[in-house]
């Protein structure tokens, strides 16, 4: 057992029993909105892997310890927290550890976690990518890199629509990184279900995704999968207004020099602000249906 790692005995115990887990990421929580909607999300997305059939794995670094499956206190610790807990990537997570650090999990430290504890599948809102702008800031998420080496798969509502979808699109192909439509064959962008991006492959139910995922880890292709689950249609917001509201907001992170692992959370609250709170209705949809298809897809999915 790796010294670092501290799995909730509930989570545990399935895992060693074979039974389906569903890991979480926590930077939602400490940076995606405030206290105490995001405590409340992050209760509700647990809720709704457990009524699906899994049991919930919310992951975060607390007390030298990467925490596999926080309890309600710990959530609430996080939540409360907020902005001021580390936002915490791969290359954070020794300094994170050996200082004994709060950190939130991003997408690429989610897997990791995910991937030490034996954890497939892994659900969020969306995966980061490629900047706009990135051929000037060179600014790509680890993300992408993540994808590349760990095998996990990664249920979200596709790209951030803030970054560059086809360049994202581009890098994933590159790294040799699956991207599988959930019953659609254009790639979902985050807050609306369109984005003129067409994908290779389209799978129609969590047992189809499922057999896909045994077939690529059982005959030895490592690394992960991005599977793009579109946002309910009731909540899907119009594109070329959101585009409009991006580019407003890209304007402003521009004006203020904001850069780097700040980008994101600044974007998706200024976003929330321009579209008055719809699109953080939108955000919450998108997870709770994220949720329901990874708890679908563990109950499938056949390990080793």
């Amino acid at each position: 057992m790796n010294q670092f790692l501290d799995i909730n005995p509930e989570v545990f115990a399935a895992i060693k029993e074979k039974r389906p887990v569903v890991a979480l990421e926590s930077t939602i929580i400490s940076h995606g909105m405030p206290y105490p909607e995001n405590m409340e999300t992050a209760l509700k997305v647990e809720a709704e892997v457990r009524k699906n059939g899994a049991i919930p794995a919310t992951i975060a670094l607390m007390n030298g310890k990467i925490k596999v499956g926080l309890t309600p206190d710990e959530i609430e610790k996080l939540a409360k927290a907020g902005t001021r807990v580390i936002k915490t990537s791969r290359r954070d997570i020794p300094v994170v550890l050996s200082k004994k650090l709060m950190g939130a999990t991003t997408v690429s430290a989610t897997m990791i976690a995910a991937e030490l504890a034996g954890i497939k599948i892994f659900a969020t809102g969306g995966i980061g990518g490629v900047h706009r702008g990135a051929n000037q800031t060179f600014d790509i998420s680890a993300d992408l890199y993540e994808l590349e080496r760990t095998s996990v798969a990664v249920v979200c509502a596709g790209i951030k629509s803030i970054l560059d979808l086809g360049l994202t699109l581009e890098v994933l192909e590159t790294l040799g990184v699956p991207v599988w439509g959930y019953q659609t064959d254009e790639l979902p962008a985050f807050y609306t279900r369109k984005s003129g991006f067409r994908l290779d492959y389209q799978m129609n139910s969590a047992t189809e995704i499922a057999e896909a995922l045994n077939a690529k880890w059982q005959a030895g292709l490592q690394g992960g999968v991005v599977i793009a689950n579109p946002v309910p249609e009731e909540f899907s917001m119009d594109p070329n207004y959101m585009e409009n509201i991006i580019n407003q907001a890209i304007d402003e992170q521009n004006q203020l020099g904001i850069k780097g692992k700040e980008s994101t959370p600044f974007l998706l609250a200024k976003i929330k602000e321009l579209t008055q709170g719809k699109s953080l209705v939108s955000n919450i949809a998108l997870v709770l249906n994220n949720a329901k298809l990874a708890a679908e897809i563990a109950q499938n999915y056949i390990d080793g």
